[in-house]
This record gives C-alpha cells, sequence and structure tokens, in this order.
C-alpha cells in the first residue's frame, strides 16, 4: 500500500524558516555560494567552483525570477536554495518513476559553520511545501556522483535515486533523485535492466541478444535475457539495481495493483535459439502446486521476431500418438523426432502454449516470451546434445508424461497490422501488438494491475502528459499500475502484456 513508503509534507502548523530572497541580499547570497563552493573543494566535491558553477549572473537571474529563498543566522546568510517548476531538458535521461507536474530545487548552500545542525533538513521541508502549493506532485533534485553526503542527505529524507545524467557543460556525471509530493501523485514507466541466462544453462542460445538488440550479455551463448523478472537469482532491476521484488514492496498497490501481496505473476523473456531448445512441456498450477513445492505451473505465449525462411517450432504431438508410444520413444532418444508436431513460423506469428502442450523452438528463431512467473521446464528429448565432457542435460520423462495433453494441437496465428491487436486474451495474461505510425500514434489500452510494455523494432517514443520516453528495440518498460494514459507514437511495433 502506497501509506508504506510515502512520507507526507510537513504539517502546516510547523513554521517555514526560509523566505524569498531579495535584491539587497545580493552580495550576501554571493558571499555564502563562494564559501560553500570553496568548502566542498576542500573535501574533494568538485561539484561547485564559485565563479564558473554558481556564479554571480545566475544566483542575480534566480533572485530576479523569485525563485532563490534563503535563511539569515550567525555568521549573516547560512542557506540558500532556488526552487520552481523549470526542469532542464538534460534531466529527460533519467529513469524517473514519480509524477507528471515535478518541481525541482538547485543549489542548496549552507553553511560550513552551521552544517550538521539541522537547517538543511528543515530547508528541504520548506521547499516541499513551497512546491506543492505551485501545484507540482513530485520533487526532483541532483548531486554530483561524487558527492556522497548530498546524496546520502537526499536518500534519509525519502528520497529515491533515479538514475544517472550527464552535464556536458560541466563534463561530469550527476545522480537525480526523487520524491512523491501528493498522495495522488501518479508512477510513471520504468525502464528495466534484464537478467540473463546463457552458457551451460542454454547451449542452444546465441549472441544475438547483443548484437541485434545491444544488450550487455555476459558470455557467448546466451539464450534468454529475462525482461521482467521475479524468478530469484534472476531478476530484473531499475537504473539502480534495485530488484523488482523491493520496488513492489516499497510502492506497493499503486506499482502492481492487487498483486502487491503474494506471487508475481508474470515473467517476460527475449529468447535467442541459434540451435533447437529441447522438447519440452510444462506443468499447470495444480501439479506443480503438488510437486514442485507451491510454484506456480507454467503456461506461455511465444511472438515470433525473427526466423529462417524454413524456420519451424515443434506445437504438439502428432495426432493418433497415445503416452505408452511417446514414452516409448522417448526412452528410445532420437525416436521421438516422427511423433512430434512441427509447424512452419515467420516474424509476426503468435503461439499460445498452454500447460501441457510439447514445444520446442526451432534453430535460428528469435522471439519475445510471456508466461507465468515459473522456471519449471521438464524436458522429454534433447536431440541427444551433450557437453565438451559428453554429458547430456537431465531429462524429466516421469514428470513430462504425467503433465502432458496429447490433445493440443494449436495453429500459430499472425498478429494483423492494425493500430492496436490484442492477438491473446487467455486465463494468465493478454498479449497487445501495436502498429503505431507516423501520422497516427496509438494509445495504449487500459493498465489493468500493471503492463510489460516491449519496443520490437522502428523509431518509437512513449509519451504521457508533457513528458516522454524512447523505447529501443529489444527494451522493456514496466508500467505501473497507476501510471497516467500513455500513447505510443512514431512508426514500428511493440508488444503490450498485462495479467488477467
Amino acid at each position: 500500500m502506497l501509506s508504506r513508503s510515502f512520507t507526507s509534507t510537513r504539517k502546516e502548523h510547523q513554521p517555514m524558516i526560509l523566505r524569498k530572497a531579495m535584491e539587497a541580499d545580493l552580495p550576501a547570497l554571493f558571499e555564502l555560494y563562494r564559501v560553500t563552493a570553496e568548502h566542498l573543494q576542500d573535501n574533494g566535491v568538485e561539484q561547485w567552483k564559485w565563479g564558473e558553477y554558481p556564479n554571480e549572473a545566475l544566483v542575480t537571474e534566480d533572485v530576479r525570477q523569485g525563485k532563490l529563498y534563503c535563511l539569515y543566522g550567525e555568521p549573516g546568510m547560512i542557506l540558500a536554495v532556488a526552487v520552481g517548476t523549470d526542469t532542464t531538458p538534460v534531466y529527460d535521461q533519467v529513469n524517473w518513476l514519480f509524477g507528471v507536474r515535478p518541481g525541482v530545487f538547485h543549489r542548496l548552500a549552507v553553511h560550513p559553520s552551521v552544517q550538521g545542525e539541522g537547517l538543511g533538513r528543515k530547508a528541504v521541508q520548506d521547499v516541499e511545501t513551497i512546491l506543492i502549493s505551485l501545484g507540482c506532485d513530485c520533487l526532483r533534485c541532483d548531486a554530483q556522483e561524487s558527492n556522497h553526503r548530498a546524496g546520502h542527505f537526499y536518500e534519509a529524507l525519502g528520497m529515491r535515486r533515479a538514475g544517472s545524467v550527464w552535464f556536458a557543460e560541466r563534463g561530469t556525471t550527476y545522480v537525480g533523485y526523487e520524491k512523491r509530493l501528493t498522495e495522488d501523485c501518479p508512477l510513471l514507466p520504468l525502464r528495466m535492466h534484464p537478467a540473463f541466462r546463457g552458457g551451460r544453462l542454454t547451449p542452444w542460445g546465441g549472441e544475438r541478444l547483443r548484437t541485434v538488440y545491444g544488450k550487455e550479455i555476459a558470455e557467448v551463448p546466451t539464450g534468454e535475457s529475462l525482461e521482467v523478472s521475479c524468478i530469484p537469482g534472476l531478476e530484473s532491476t531499475d537504473d539502480n539495481g534495485v530488484a523488482l521484488t523491493e520496488l513492489i514492496r516499497r510502492y506497493g498497490g499503486k506499482f502492481a495493483g492487487r498483486f502487491e501481496f503474494g506471487a508475481f505473476p508474470l515473467l517476460l523473456k527475449i529468447i535467442d535459439a541459434s540451435e533447437p531448445l529441447s522438447v519440452q512441456v510444462h506443468p499447470d498450477d495444480a501439479y506443480a502446486n503438488d510437486h514442485e513445492g507451491g510454484k506456480l505451473g507454467k503456461t506461455e505465449a511465444w511472438l515470433i521476431l525473427d526466423a529462417p525462411e524454413d524456420g519451424e517450432l515443434v506445437y504438439g504431438i502428432l495426432p493418433g500418438t497415445d503416452l505408452e508410444t511417446l514414452k516409448q520413444a522417448c526412452e528410445q532418444g532420437a525416436a521421438v523426432e516422427p511423433l512430434l508436431r512441427r509447424v512452419k513460423v515467420k516474424p509476426g506469428d503468435v503461439c499460445y502454449i498452454p500447460a501441457g502442450c510439447v514445444h520446442a523452438i526451432g534453430a535460428g528463431i528469435m522471439l519475445y516470451e510471456i508466461q507465468q512467473s515459473s522456471d519449471i521446464t521438464y524436458r522429454f528429448y534433447d536431440w541427444n546434445r551433450v557437453d565438451k565432457n559428453g554429458k547430456g542435460r537431465e531429462l524429466h520423462l516421469k514428470q513430462a508424461l504425467d503433465v502432458t495433453d496429447l490433445t493440443f494441437a494449436p495453429e500459430p496465428l499472425h498478429a494483423p497490422d492494425i493500430p492496436v491487436a490484442r492477438v491473446l486474451d487467455q486465463t494468465y495474461f493478454t498479449l497487445d501488438v501495436l502498429n503505431p505510425r507516423e501520422k497516427t500514434p496509438v494509445h495504449l489500452p487500459h493498465i489493468r494491475e500493471f503492463g510489460l510494455l516491449t519496443g520490437l523494432d522502428g523509431e518509437l517514443t512513449l509519451k504521457w502528459d508533457s513528458a516522454s520516453r524512447t523505447l529501443r528495440p529489444g527494451e522493456s518498460l514496466y508500467i505501473p499500475c497507476a501510471v497516467p494514459a500513455l500513447t505510443l507514437e512514431g512508426r514500428g511495433r511493440a508488444a503490450l502484456s498485462m495479467p488477467r
């Protein structure tokens, strides 16, 4: 729930310590910023150099615009801060999570002689009050990456470390911080960083996750990019390495809807199959609960991203095959191959794979996979593949035969080229393929609980209110429950999955 992590603003009965600076305050302001900058320099922080940043012209302009607030004490001017609603364009680089009406504060200077007395904390409380009065729903600020003291200070005030931003004119990296100011503050689409499965775990993988989508895989082969994942040990994260389960814990129902408690329901992957995957099948919820320690079962769906001209999948067992025949063939190894039902696929095809459906991805195929959040796979057959030591991967014939449904004989369907194509609406998830064109943007469907949005190809921009975020091919965004209305513009395709 929001109340677990939401920090309210200062109470109305607490008097403000700040007042607006006036022209007569300029000499004292210049002196404050000078000594504060020197103090930072003396302590190894290069964030400020008086005369370059900040400087007299900048401070004077802050006063002229009515944005600078100050406080007098001993030995004179002891605190100043610029407050406003004008955000710098460079802030668009940051992976913000909060708000559509941001306010900012910059150039918070506390005289070295009074640092550590709590004045900075009180000043930020005043900043929050000022920004709320200006109609802001969130606060944003930044600190140079090397200014660890400022970073700890902001985090102690309940701010989220949002990500890094490069200020070219200063030649250095800054860290953006943010905080919600109002109960109705929406949450924004959040770029996720995937976890990867590679090496001996995916001997069938390749390197196209890197060469096609620019993903930072650690080894070749790598077969799976877990784009949005709560699988233990393979969780996706935000820009600062905060795992998805922790984000859900912090931001509750506004982030994950009814899934703020209990198991996260979905897992999103991009798969690169340079060689065929094993012939496999997955259990349903009941079997997984009884035999796999209470885990979820695994129903999934594939959207084909790339395939060779003769690309094919294993998609069920040939009609007329009984379990005993399948069992005997599997025990002999390659004898199972003639029993496998194969279908041709091309980019844009969609395959629904309920629990119990025997399947395998063919060589040369890349695909988008949405599934229940489960890592349970029962292998029938692995094409007699062995590692460098001559050892094959484990098979799970008993479990596979237990859960196989021989009645499944589905056909791929092709996603139509319309603005919003709902290609699947099944028990566990929906899947929409979005097709914006240069003059026909797409309005995203209403987000139920949460959404997972992935760029497939082209040049796309996701927009809301007065802000936007580029959506690159192969990049996935987590869409929180409390998100503003979203529009996808440009030319290309994207996939949107949501839980049912």
